[in-house]
């Protein structure tokens, strides 16, 4: 997967192995800190700087996170490296936040035969970059419909992380800290891996084979692995969906136990999740990718777009040409406008604000209860 390290100095050991982090606007903070930590700790433990890292941005402007913390980059794009390894890091509305220049650079390190990584959405920018075609990739399950629509020749997988010769890659949260766990245990050996797993109190490391769990399928898989099983053969027929006799069939269960434990578990018929798998898949491609209404209801299953707008204005309540709506400018530091019932003047609010543009924004319904009652800045249930 790694490439040797370059020009050791003779008697000294190995040189040190550097490492670059692309913050592309909007990045994920919680995936890029545990991404970095494990190397810190590395050196730490081995006593010798390792490992080396840098912060480049374009421009080297200033890398605001999606929960608006703002951090100085050590490097822009032409002062930065070399690198033995350039990890992209991203987060929310990613198809909209990279530029040409990140990618440009991304391709001249490819160039250069530097092994390229990618966290949380990352990958869609590397996929964007061509950096990505005839290898498996691991990216965050909100993203991956965009991924496998826009860049067939990628393989897309539902892995936590994927090292795929000069390539690695991972889903978001803090499975970086288990791919980079990984790769110390490549490079140096399991037992500085488990070391460094120690000291982060990580009382398991997760291997590249586990699958990142998805919404509501991984909460009862281990208890109902037939219900499971059904689930897993939905998501993965979206295009076409099937029967659900066959459905049945393909699980080993009649249509009325089948029924039964879609009714028990989940409190919904079998056609009502498979449906709204298929809207939830819609809403993400109508947010991630420029397809016309017409080719999501093909991708979706549905065998008219006056059959998909009518599902979707039920089911979600609003029309498919609303879910594409764009983000406004924000306001400028200082305003008062309000946005949507509150002022954006917090990182908190701006965060917020921003992530209207992805699929999962709005879509569980918050109640507030009796303590909230004094703290929910004016608004009430």
């Amino acid at each position: 997967m790694t490439q040797p390290n370059r020009n050791p100095t003779p008697g000294s050991g190995p040189a040190t192995y550097r490492v670059g982090f692309l913050l592309i606007d909007n990045y994920t903070l919680m995936a890029l800190a545990s991404a970095i930590e494990p190397l810190r700790m590395a050196n730490q433990l081995a006593g010798s700087e390792l490992y080396s890292w840098q912060l480049v941005t374009d421009g080297g402007r200033p890398a605001r996170a999606s929960d608006g913390i703002t951090i100085m980059p050590d490097a822009a794009l032409p002062d930065a490296g070399p690198f033995d390894l350039v990890i992209v890091t991203a987060g929310i509305d990613v198809t909209n936040s990279f530029t040409s220049r990140e990618v440009t650079w991304l391709r001249r390190q490819a160039r250069r035969q530097t092994t390229l990584g990618a966290l949380c959405t990352g990958a869609y920018v590397l996929a964007s970059a061509g950096l990505l075609d005839g290898y498996h990739c691991s990216a965050h399950w909100e993203c991956l419909a965009a991924l496998q629509e826009g860049f067939p020749r990628v393989h897309c997988n539902n892995r936590l992380y994927t090292l795929d010769r000069d390539r690695m890659t991972c889903t978001g949260g803090e499975v970086p800290l288990h791919m980079m766990l990984g790769m110390l245990a490549r490079r140096h050996g399991q037992a500085l891996a488990d070391a460094v797993s120690d000291m982060f109190i990580c009382d398991r490391v997760r291997e590249d084979s586990e699958q990142q769990p998805l919404p509501l399928r991984h909460q009862i898989a281990v208890a109902q692995p037939k219900l499971a099983e059904v689930a897993q053969l939905m998501e993965a027929n979206i295009e076409e969906p099937i029967e659900l006799q066959e459905l049945a069939l393909l699980a080993g269960i009649s249509r009325r136990q089948l029924e039964r434990l879609f009714f028990k578990h989940l409190g919904c018929t079998p056609s009502r999740y498979y449906l709204k798998l298929r809207l939830d898949r819609a809403r993400r491609l109508l947010k991630q990718t420029s397809c016309s209404i017409v080719e999501i209801a093909s991708m979706c299953g549905f065998v008219s777009a006056t059959h998909f707008s009518r599902c979707y204005r039920k089911y979600m309540g609003t029309a498919p040409k609303s879910a594409r709506g764009t983000l406004c400018p924000l306001p400028q530091s200082g305003s008062s406008a309000p946005l949507y019932g509150f002022e954006l003047r917090s990182p908190a609010a701006e965060s917020l604000y921003r992530a209207r543009v992805e699929p999962t924004y709005g879509v569980f319904t918050y109640i507030p209860g009796p303590d909230d009652v004094g703290n929910n800045s004016g608004h009430s249930a």
